[in-house]
């Protein structure tokens, strides 16, 4: 998929996801550092629409006294993240292959998916977002609904309601994050590098997810605990946080499923 090769049209043959042992996230994420550090200006450019992104989110929260309805945005952000990583993607594979990198190469292929499977796969992220949105809006109305906002944030989240809410509101969105990883963590760089059917590369993530429980365990608490981090001070660490991850999401893709002959 270089400048000037065509997207490919034929259907692309999916290889048996491969086991992968816990060591390779130190290699991967290596790696991503390493194509970080050679490319920069992609991975400040692609983090740079979620910073401001979050900034603007909270600050109109804030400025309406209602940061509490900031939480579900912000536990809900991973959802979002694997947009910023389709152009990261794109330059890793370039440093992989060899091929030149420059914007409108780069952009050129990001704009090209519109006429491939990327588009419905965000959809469904999309729909996703929305429907852990909503159950945040519904939990929370469970919880405090019927009595009226008083006092700061911090003291309503922690008095007996409050807690239960979050209680209950990790568990139903551990198991919607669980299910929404195993789907999407393969299929995007999948759907970038080879020509398949959104579908096909959801099944094909469940399955690389599935076959390595560990691994793939460790890399999702890996990077919900990076992109906590990162969203702390202004957001301004996710202009780290989502190039190295993204890059080496990339290569982690290339291990499970290795490059066709």
């Amino acid at each position: 998929m270089s400048e000037t090769t065509p997207v490919p049209a034929e259907p692309s043959v999916i290889p048996e996801p491969r086991s992968v042992s816990v060591a390779v996230i130190s290699e991967c994420l290596r790696l991503g550092f390493r194509d970080f550090v050679s490319k920069p200006i992609f991975g400040i450019m692609f983090s740079l629409v979620y910073v401001l992104g979050g900034m603007v989110m909270y600050a109109i929260f804030s400025a309406s006294a209602a940061e509490y309805w900031f939480i579900p945005i912000a536990v809900g952000f991973p959802i979002l993240a694997p947009f910023a990583a389709t152009g990261l993607y794109e330059v890793s594979r370039r440093l992989e292959s060899g091929e030149a990198i420059s914007f409108g190469g780069v952009f050129g292929v990001v704009f090209a998916q519109k006429d491939r499977q990327i588009p419905s796969m965000a959809m469904f992220i999309l729909l996703v977002f929305m429907f852990w949105v909503f159950m945040a809006h519904t939990i929370f109305a469970l919880f405090f609904g019927l009595q009226p906002i008083t006092g700061s944030t911090r003291s309503m989240l922690f008095s007996q309601n409050g807690v239960l809410m979050l209680l209950v509101g990790s568990a139903v969105g551990g198991v919607m994050a669980a299910m929404f990883y195993a789907l999407t963590v393969v299929s995007l760089p999948l759907l970038l590098d080879r020509e398949v059917d959104f579908i096909t590369a959801m099944v094909t993530s469940f399955g690389c997810v599935t076959k390595n429980p560990v691994t793939m365990g460790l890399w999702a608490a890996l990077i919900a605990a990076a992109l906590f981090v990162g969203m702390l001070p202004l957001f301004l660490g996710l202009f780290i946080v989502l190039p190295v991850f993204g890059h080496a999401s990339w290569h982690l893709y290339r291990r499970l499923l290795p490059k066709e002959a």
